[in-house]
């Protein structure tokens, strides 16, 4: 497929070229970091509950690969409508099922992912209008990316920390704190766009 060159200016003023194409590098970082996910719980069952240095590795590149997809699509300036949705699906995707795992391990609360999946699913639902309307799709905001490292940082400690309960319950409260934000702050820019303002 061809390029589709679009020049767009964003809400905060940034001008982006998007492309439409699908296969690109930061495209296959994006999915790839979904596909870690497997082996990560597959292995931590198998190892007893323990984690191995291979448990680790992948951990690691599920975080760098978060950084390294929108880091690459800008450099090589192959930012997609594709990869604006694969990016967030990917997060949203390899973030729940870790969390579902812990939750089935009861390290989790089980309301804490209630209210995780309850508000990515009101932010999908208000994405998929914003692309029925204008046929694109809306990048992902700075407060949604903290709110991702900020539940990285949680999940960490559990996962690997059992025993800093204190600093997971901070981490934890700190979580929904930047979640609810970030809620709020995808509704506004909501409001904006499907009165007419332009984005990427």
């Amino acid at each position: 497929m061809g390029y589709g060159k679009k020049d767009i200016v964003n809400l905060d003023g940034k001008k982006l070229m998007v492309r439409d194409t699908v296969l690109t590098l930061s495209n296959l970082i994006s999915l790839s970091r979904i596909l870690m996910v497997v082996p990560v719980i597959y292995l931590h069952q198998k190892n007893a509950l323990q984690v191995n240095n291979l448990i680790i590795s992948l951990i690691i590149y599920g975080v760098v690969s978060d950084y390294l997809d929108g880091l690459i699509a800008r450099l090589t300036n192959t930012i997609s409508e594709f990869g604006k949705m694969a990016d967030p699906i990917a997060d949203k995707i390899s973030a729940g099922l870790l969390f579902i795992y812990t939750v089935y391990l009861g390290w989790v609360p089980l309301w804490f992912i209630i209210f995780f999946a309850t508000r990515d699913i009101l932010i999908i639902t208000g994405s998929t209008l914003i692309r029925r309307k204008y046929g694109k799709v809306a990048m992902a905001i700075m407060s949604g990316k903290i709110s991702v490292n900020i539940l990285s940082l949680y999940w960490i400690s559990v996962f690997f920390f059992p025993e800093w309960t204190e600093v997971q319950f901070w981490l934890m409260w700190a979580s929904v704190a930047i979640m609810t934000y970030s809620f709020f702050d995808y509704m506004h820019r909501f409001r904006l766009i499907m009165k007419g303002a332009e984005f990427n």
